[in-house]
């Protein structure tokens, strides 16, 4: 019998289950990997063949995942034995590349057993666990197409690495203390300062003295400092110039995460995954010993566990939490060489935990939270990319160079998208030159040149930019459309669905700036049929740190100049008088004040007319907090809105939800002093309201929600119930981000079928 299995069946230990397989029903062949998967003949008795081909599927490795196994039955040939054979690299290159898989339960045991030769050992892995997609450089995944290359393997290591009986056989990051990398701690100045076990005992020790240590990890640094010290976070968010936005936790084990985060059932399985992420979890209010500047006014924690050898080590010689935050300034991208971290982080960590296994890729933490029952991936990194998401149809090569915000890219080979880790926001040079790494090492993993380039609309876009310098065909997906066909991919739809596309900007096909979007859309075309109703910005992109604008905006599509004499609205009062002759001129002539119909903008507006923001210190804190205020609050109220029609010239019209009747009452409950987390509750509410309503008119069964927005748990869930209530079938994302993190993957498929006419 002939086999050939693609999948997620590299670094998982699959050949070494296949010989176990074969040797114990006695079957006689070979098996190989190669770019596009692993093969294998066996020869035997049909009956043995069977069951070869059922165990196959039942008792594969558990990080193992089958996407096509096929077989066919030929003549004999006359095997002597069952041999693993060497690599092949020819090919077309569609082999999964795993994700890094946190540290396995046998690993675990290994480096606390005083007894055992990989005793505190900070890189002990096998081939259940350890690092696979931060390590590779190009497939077939085997030692010498990775970073630990460079690392002869001892006597000892080579033997478990050519026993297919052993559970580190081709095991390819497998070393111990004798041959494999080793620890070194650095001043700020890059002097060492101790090696192996002393290095990690004195970064330690660092750590419990309220220093900020900047440690090399798996896909990159980490800053780490002790969370339970005001001083020393409060003195990393000065160095690292994030003022407000949360930092998450690192703690030593799940009984002490317990201590200070309600865990349910799900998001203890979460934390213990092999994937490892950041989970955000609900505080308990009773708990004390986090320092509050942590995450300032969150009811959430970012938590995760230690997944790596070196930060089980770490935690474990600490015993309490820490900051575990990317090793960058904010607005960079996290630093993955040592030499590299001394420059960018040297203002920013006393000392540096470092080793000597190069990074071939920079990979962040994952972040997680659940909703509606199911795991939802905010930011997809490290224990989920590069892992594909399985089209319903074969897809020539493209690149998808995805958004200006939360970026990824993402390529296509045949019915698979492989959508690249977390790049971040292309604000600077340097997160620039982080993207186009990115698309090269894509295109070079998997061997494509891509036919055409899928990119968005907008032409100040860095990704956009780059689509128009690189002379291949060129489609421009529009990004709320984009939002939609990511999350028709994702739960595999066909047809058309009414989608809600909401979030922040998005340039729009007329080049006004989109983000309150109701399309009915398939994978090829889209029709706007309604959109909440626009309000100016004055000042343009300045709305997005200032929600004040938003509010001053959204107010004066109600009352005009008017607006500027009420001094007891909070918007208005956050201004200087001068300020406000500016706005009001600004607004009254149009000059940098576009009109947007973003939803985001739109809490963004609420929170600063209830008076809890003003001002942001980062992207989005004001919706954020408008969610925060209504934990713990139950009710079903909700305001008044209108949905009227708005005539698009000639025979079309378009649904517009009015929200002039909820900001009215808004701002007669806040100034009678209602608290905010009503006010809030009831301003969510309604927005759900208001796609029930507008999905009643449109009577499209399938409802898509996609967009930044819907990281909100309360909206999404709140959307979700209501619709199920009202007999349409709701649908959202869970493995794909529903920021501009899956604008990548619906700028693929879009374009396909676009292509398609």
């Amino acid at each position: 019998m002939r086999l050939a299995v693609r999948g997620a069946v590299q670094g998982v230990g699959f050949r070494p289950f296949i010989f176990r397989l074969a040797s114990e029903l006695e079957l006689k062949g070979w098996v190989i990997n190669s770019p596009q998967g692993v093969f294998c003949e066996v020869e035997g008795g049909r009956r043995q063949l069977d069951i070869f081909l059922l165990r196959m599927q039942t008792e594969k490795p558990p990080r193992a995942s089958i996407h096509s196994l096929e077989h066919s039955f030929l003549d004999p040939a006359g095997y002597k034995d069952f041999e693993i054979r060497k690599s092949s690299g020819s090919g077309a290159k569609t082999a999964f590349i795993m994700p890094d898989i946190a540290t396995c339960g046998d690993c675990l045991r290994e480096i606390f057993d005083a007894s055992n030769r990989r005793y505190r050992y900070p890189f002990t892995n096998c081939t259940n666990c350890g690092p696979r997609f931060s390590i590779i450089e190009a497939l077939p995944y085997d030692r010498q197409n990775t970073t630990m290359k460079g690392f002869e393997m001892c006597g000892q290591c080579r033997e478990e690495y050519e026993n297919p009986l052993d559970r580190r056989f081709h095991a390819q990051p497998n070393a111990c203390p004798k041959c494999g990398p080793r620890l070194e701690l650095w001043s700020g100045s890059g002097k060492i300062r101790s090696e192996g076990d002393d290095a990690l005992r004195q970064a330690a020790a660092a750590v419990r003295e309220g220093k900020v240590l900047a440690l090399k990890g798996i896909g990159g640094f980490h800053l780490i400092a002790d969370a339970r010290s005001e001083d020393a976070v409060a003195r990393l968010r000065a160095r690292k110039r994030r003022e407000q936005k949360p930092f998450a936790l690192m703690f030593p084990s799940l009984e002490a995460a317990a201590e200070h985060c309600h865990i349910s059932a799900l998001e203890e399985r979460l934390l213990l995954s092999p994937e490892s992420p950041i989970v955000l979890l609900k505080r308990r209010k009773e708990s004390g010993g986090i320092a509050g500047a942590v995450a300032p006014g969150n009811p959430c924690f970012g938590a995760m566990l230690p997944y790596s050898p070196l930060h089980h080590l770490l935690m474990a010689e600490l015993g309490f939490p820490v900051v575990a935050t990317s090793g960058n300034i904010s607005g960079e991208t996290i630093c993955t060489d040592e030499r590299e971290a001394l420059k960018r982080l040297g203002s920013i960590a006393d000392l540096f935990l470092v080793h000597n296994r190069p990074i071939a890729r920079h990979v962040d933490d994952s972040l997680v939270r659940m909703m509606a029952g199911r795991c939802l991936v905010l930011r997809r990194a490290r224990g989920y990319a590069p892992l594909p998401i399985t089209l319903k149809r074969e897809m020539p090569a493209m690149l998808a160079v995805g958004a200006h915000l939360k970026n990824t890219i993402a390529v296509s080979a045949g019915s698979y998208a492989f959508i690249s880790q977390h790049i971040g926001d292309l604000e600077n040079e340097q997160a620039f030159c982080a993207f186009k790494k990115a698309q090269d090492d894509f295109r070079r993993l998997y061997a494509i040149q891509p036919s055409s380039i899928a990119c968005d609309l907008h032409p100040d876009y860095l990704p956009t930019q780059f689509a128009e310098k690189s002379q291949l065909g060129i489609t421009k997906v529009q990004h709320h459309f984009a939002h939609v066909v990511s999350c028709m991919a994702e739960n595999e739809l066909d047809g058309q669905v009414l989608g809600v596309s909401w979030d922040g900007t998005g340039l729009g096909p007329d080049r006004s700036i989109w983000g309150g979007e109701f399309l009915l859309a398939t994978a090829s075309s889209f029709q706007r049929i309604g959109h909440l109703r626009t309000f100016a910005l004055p000042g343009g992109e300045k709305a997005v740190m200032e929600p004040r604008r938003s509010a001053i905006g959204l107010l004066h599509g109600i009352f005009g100049e008017r607006l500027f004499e009420n001094g007891s609205l909070a918007p208005v009062r956050s201004f200087t008088a001068a300020e406000c002759r500016i706005l009001k001129a600004m607004l009254g002539k149009r000059i940098n004040s576009p009109l947007t119909s973003s939803a985001g903008r739109l809490f963004d507006a609420v929170s600063s007319i209830t008076g809890m923001r003003q001002q942001a210190a980062f992207e989005g804190q004001a919706a954020m907090e408008l969610e925060f205020a209504l934990d713990g609050i139950e009710t079903d109220a909700h305001y008044a809105f209108a949905i009227k029609q708005k005539s698009n010239g000639g025979s079309q019209s378009a649904l517009l939800v009015d929200w002039e009747p909820m900001v009215r009452q808004i701002i007669s409950e806040a100034a009678h002093g209602a608290p905010v987390g009503d006010i809030s509750a009831k301003f969510h509410n309604t927005l759900a309201e208001a796609i029930v309503e507008i999905a009643r008119q449109a009577a499209e069964e399938k409802v898509v929600l996609s967009g930044g927005c819907f990281q909100n748990k309360y909206l999404t869930e709140r959307t979700i119930k209501l619709l199920a209530e009202n007999g349409f079938r709701p649908y959202w994302h869970q493995r794909v981000p529903p920021n501009d993190g899956g604008i990548a993957l619906g700028q693929l498929v879009a374009a396909s079928h676009m292509a398609d006419g």
